[in-house]
């Protein structure tokens, strides 16, 4: 790169965060020659981080929850953390990192670019929350110079509330996809007699639509004895809207789900599936989705922000009813009355959509074309 290196913080609610979604980004900045640290709690994705030649510094926060009172002390960590590290830059993902970072980093003049990777249970919930969420955002992102969002309709809401300024509202393709490591797969081939495997790839929380899933679940193997309902993802999450052991239980012994835990590779459990499906009640952009479609598998989303922008209804996949496990459960027999060859061409179309979309190569460049514009080098 030209110019002095630079000195980059990264700063998200958890460091599997940096690992899992932003190391495309994370890897070209070390390439240039910039020195990266990330700042966010720590967890088993450390030791890879510093592997992959970052510097990693553990910040205290509460994940759960938004209280501006409770987590008005963020505050003054962060800007401690940014006066002793002295970036040129901070950037930032999740609800706190960005509404709190930006006071911050306010506070000790340092630039700062926000990624609103999703709304969360703050907007979900609306109310009184979502009023503290606005005012939060309203107040800590009009200085800013870029704000990214995951897609149109987040961005969008922000503008249409005076949340941010349009010049300052830049659209990401989500985190982007490695379209080499997320190579197409066949579909499956069980025999004539083998049910559909469908499979929901999430942490395991009610906004993400388990619960529908696991109703849904027991609607469609009610006519079809055969289809598979896999679960993956993180049980015990530190969220609200947490399922709990018990439950997930009571859908196992009922037989309405087949929990296969959690991994580090999602690629095998995507292999062996027919169709990938999340119900979530909204979305920045959905990781598990865009990786899926990028192994050519058809999809069955929510009509919500995010899921839409990645499915393209009967074309990739179906969109279906968002809280509704029975719009769901009909999305999924519709999908089992598709002949394979159909759904492996709902498969490719959605491989196609991801080469001409979701590359990750636009993320990356759009980050460094705002990162020379807010430090004033190329």
């Amino acid at each position: 790169m030209t110019g002095k290196p630079r000195h980059i913080v990264m700063t998200v609610n958890a460091s599997w965060n940096v690992l899992n979604f932003r190391l495309p980004l994370l890897r070209a900045l070390l390439a240039r020659g910039d020195r990266v640290t990330v700042l966010a709690p720590p967890d088993d994705a450390v030791a890879a981080l510093i592997g992959e030649g970052a510097r990693h510094l553990p910040l205290k926060m509460d994940t759960k929850g938004l209280n501006p009172l409770r987590d008005g002390a963020l505050v003054g960590r962060l800007a401690r953390h940014f006066r002793a590290q002295a970036p040129d830059v901070v950037l930032s993902w999740t609800i706190k990192n960005n509404l709190f970072g930006a006071f911050a980093a306010r506070r000790v003049g340092v630039p700062f670019i926000p990624n609103v990777t999703g709304l969360g249970t703050a907007f979900l919930s609306g109310g009184l929350l979502q009023r503290v969420a606005e005012t939060l955002y309203r107040a800590a992102f009009p200085r800013l110079d870029t704000v990214f969002f995951q897609n149109e309709d987040d961005r969008a809401l922000f503008v249409g509330r005076k949340l941010v300024r349009a010049g300052q509202a830049r659209l990401l393709p989500g985190s982007g996809i490695d379209l080499a490591r997320f190579a197409p797969a066949p579909l499956p081939d069980g025999g004539p007699d083998a049910g559909p495997a469908f499979l929901m790839i999430a942490r395991l929380l009610r906004d993400k639509g388990v619960v529908e899933y696991a109703q849904a679940a027991r609607l469609v193997r009610a006519r079809h004895p055969g289809a598979q309902f896999r679960l993956l993802g993180a049980l015990g999450a530190e969220n609200r809207s947490a399922i709990d052991a018990a439950t997930l239980a009571g859908w196992q012994a009922a037989g309405d789900v087949v929990y296969l835990g959690q991994t580090d590779d999602v690629r095998p459990a995507i292999a062996a599936a027919d169709v990938v499906v999340l119900p979530s009640y909204r979305e920045g952009a959905p990781r598990t989705l865009i990786e899926a479609a990028a192994m050519a598998r058809p999809l069955i989303a929510t009509d919500v922000p995010g899921c839409r922008a990645v499915v393209g209804d009967g074309v990739s996949g179906y969109l279906c009813a968002v809280r509704d496990a029975a719009s769901l459960a009909e999305a999924c027999l519709r999908m089992i009355a598709l002949a394979p060859a159909a759904r492996a061409a709902m498969g490719q179309a959605g491989r196609r959509k991801m080469e001409a979309e979701f590359d990750e190569r636009i993320v990356v460049a759009a980050y460094l074309d705002a990162i020379a514009r807010v430090t004033g080098g190329a």
